[in-house]
């Protein structure tokens, strides 16, 4: 009988804690590097891992990089090139950050509330500093984030390709996690 009401505590305490964290593995991040000379720097990758831990106010995503998918074969070939994203060598694309305005956000509430987002995104292997805002709508046991910012090209070693890709091209991440 004390190891069942032993395993019944554990069960309903990680239930709980487990009713904190928000997952999803069908997370969009768009990648726009578009510019006057090239229209064609745009994909996305709709199978991206994303999390949010309520309690902890911890954010984080990873996607494979050769999962981008762009509507010019060419394009994706540069895009996991060595000049590029090197997707041989660095397959996966993360960020991991933290709400910085927790006061901001009801998790328990319904309602859409904008968040600030600081972390670190790795591209490439090399890992830098982003800080964004994000919209965050809480609908039941439902949460929907939106996130959009640019990164600088050089900051990770990437070419932009004599000016065919944007120097900071714009990230967008939106997800829908239960």
């Amino acid at each position: 009988m004390k190891k069942t009401i032993v395993l019944l505590a554990f069960a309903c305490g990680g239930l709980a804690v487990f009713a904190q964290k928000k997952t999803t593995t069908s997370a969009t991040v768009s990648f726009d590097a578009t510019t006057p000379l090239d229209a064609l720097p745009k994909a996305e990758n709709k199978t991206v891992i994303a999390a949010i831990d309520a309690k902890a106010g911890t954010v984080m995503f990873e996607a494979l990089v050769k999962s981008f998918g762009f509507s010019n074969p060419m394009m994706q070939e540069h895009f996991n090139s060595p000049k590029w994203f090197d997707s041989e060598k660095n397959p996966k694309a993360s960020f991991s950050g933290t709400i910085t305005n927790p006061a901001d956000v009801n998790f328990a509430k319904d309602g859409v509330y904008k968040a600030k987002i600081a972390g670190a995104l790795t591209l490439k292997g090399i890992t830098n500093d982003v800080n964004t805002d994000a919209t965050i709508e809480v609908k039941g046991n439902m949460l929907s984030t939106t996130a959009t910012f640019t990164v600088k090209l050089e900051d990770y070693k990437i070419s932009n390709a004599g000016g065919k890709l944007a120097a900071e091209p714009t990230i967008t991440v939106v997800a829908d996690l239960k």
